[in-house]
């Protein structure tokens, strides 16, 4: 007679996942770091696990890619890069959004906000720990933020659009 021992089950990692972020601000080139291609690049960064292998599939340097992470603004986009290769984030941290995730920026300029009005929250998708594809979404606390610190309230809106 045959004795097999139990199964033992090995304990399941938790699947790793990458936080919503805020694409870095650059001049708008062509063949220059859109936001598409940072999210690409997050999500090649988290299958590949290498910075150069994550740029060449996105068609730029590893050197840029250093350049951009150094950028002005660039908190999110870097926490999600640090994510992508599993350096010191807590994957509690994923349901919220990006300013919720680094903690409240003490001071956000109008140029800030009307940047993350313009690019939005990227969302990288991971299946199975291989990159899916990316999502966009409308950053609305953003849209509020800016619309607090307008100067005119609605009533002074409608008198000045009416006068037109």
């Amino acid at each position: 007679m045959k004795f097999y021992p139990p199964r033992v089950s090995k304990p399941r990692k938790p699947p790793r996942r990458i936080p919503p972020f805020y694409a870095v601000p650059v001049k708008q080139r062509v063949d220059g770091w859109t936001p598409l291609r940072q999210a690409e690049f997050i999500g090649w960064l988290a299958q590949t696990r290498s910075v150069t292998g994550a740029a060449r599939r996105v068609s730029m340097a590893r050197e840029s890619a250093y350049r951009l992470r150094a950028h002005l603004w660039s908190e999110s986009f870097c926490a999600a890069w640090d994510a992508a290769l599993a350096k010191d984030w807590q994957p509690r941290d994923i349901g919220k959004a990006p300013d919720a995730v680094l903690g409240r920026l003490p001071k956000v300029t109008l140029r800030e906000l009307e940047w993350r009005i313009e690019s939005g929250i990227w969302w990288v998708i991971l299946r199975g720990g291989k990159y899916a594809g990316v999502r966009q979404k409308p950053d609305n606390s953003a849209v509020l933020a800016h619309l607090a610190r307008c100067p005119v309230s609605l009533a002074e809106y409608r008198e000045q659009a009416a006068s037109r």
